[in-house]
């Protein structure tokens, strides 16, 4: 294990409140001393989490980053407790945390496929912003030393934009966490965009040429794989979410495998591609969730999922803390069999 300090690159996942579970990991990773983040892509959720965690760095460290995030997933569950998304008395009795069953959601979801965002919420009203906008300082963004890269999708073209430090707003996170049938287009320099996850879920190619660490560790939510078909319409569903949202990852992970193997590693670009460290951080308990549960923001929940983030932490330190900075302990190399 380094102890003068090692540089580590972040990438984050989004998934609504699932993002609670990466909340559990940076604060277990927080903990030691002996890392320094050099260097945080996110999307949706994860970006949120990234920013968060810069601004509280910014103010007291580690410790006023933990503070922070804290106080921005409970600030997330207090204005769950007013939304109509709730489970219903069939979810809290079978002790599911879905809303599959919950009357509104089902309403929603409905009228989603029958009304665009722009019908039923014109004004673009969501209740992030105004939690963003009281947990963030955004200049501390903007003059941080931790570099941050966001996600988010064009509309227009499909392709992804990523913001860094002095560009990120609060429009730029809900941008990054736009999903196109709950809200309107966020519009952005006079360009509309959606969720990152469709472009960079998250991106990586920006921390291999932005950053100086040559470690990478990623924090995934979606599960890549299942073992049973789905048969439901509900579970089709959930499973067609999960491989959109990972689909990008897969393909930039596959791009950066084939870059390691022809690059050169001596100096410049190709150094930085050869001398590149993978470690991933994921959980099989997020299987158990369907895709509506990414919407229950309820306190139960979002604190389960962050000590589910924090033992998965501690089992990456246990198992592979003297690999970080010496080699990868994910084998991204397997991918390239897939082509």
């Amino acid at each position: 294990m380094a102890t003068d300090g090692l540089q580590i690159d972040l990438a984050l996942q989004g998934g609504g409140s699932h993002g609670a579970f990466t909340w559990g990991v940076l604060d277990r990773l927080l903990e030691e001393n002996w890392l320094r983040i050099a260097a945080i892509s996110g999307t949706s959720a994860g970006a949120m989490n990234a920013a968060v965690l810069v601004h509280g760095w910014a103010e007291e460290g580690a410790k006023g980053a933990r503070r922070a995030l804290e106080n921005y997933w409970r600030q997330v569950s207090r204005a769950a407790t007013f939304s109509p998304l709730r489970r219903s008395p069939l979810d809290r009795l079978m002790g599911r945390w879905s809303l599959d069953t919950s009357p509104a959601y089902i309403a929603m979801d409905m009228m989603s496929r029958l009304l665009s965002p722009y019908d039923l919420n014109p004004t673009g009203f969501n209740p992030l912003r105004q939690i963003l906008l009281e947990s963030i300082n955004f200049e501390h963004l903007a003059g941080s030393p931790i570099k941050l890269f966001v996600t988010a999708t064009s509309v227009r073209t499909g392709r992804g934009r990523i913001f860094r430090n002095p560009e990120i707003t609060a429009d730029v996170l809900l941008a990054s966490a736009c999903l196109p049938t709950v809200f309107p287009a966020v519009a952005i320099d006079g360009e509309a965009y959606w969720d990152g996850g469709y472009a960079g879920n998250p991106t990586i190619t920006p921390l291999v040429r932005e950053s100086d660490a040559h470690d990478t560790i990623l924090v995934q939510i979606n599960p890549r794989e299942r073992a049973d078909l789905p048969r439901s319409a509900a579970d089709i569903l959930n499973r067609l979410n999960e491989i959109s949202f990972n689909s990008p990852l897969m393909k930039e992970l596959r791009m950066i495998a084939l870059l390691r193997q022809v690059a050169d590693p001596g100096t410049g670009e190709g150094a930085r591609w050869a001398q590149m460290r993978t470690h991933l951080i994921m959980t099989d308990a997020l299987a158990k969730f369907g895709a509506s549960s990414k919407l229950n923001g309820e306190w139960e929940l979002v604190a389960m999922l962050r000590e589910e983030g924090r033992h998965a932490a501690s089992e990456f330190l246990k198992a592979h803390a003297d690999d970080l900075g010496r080699h990868s302990t994910a084998d991204i190399d397997v991918l390239l069999a897939e082509c």
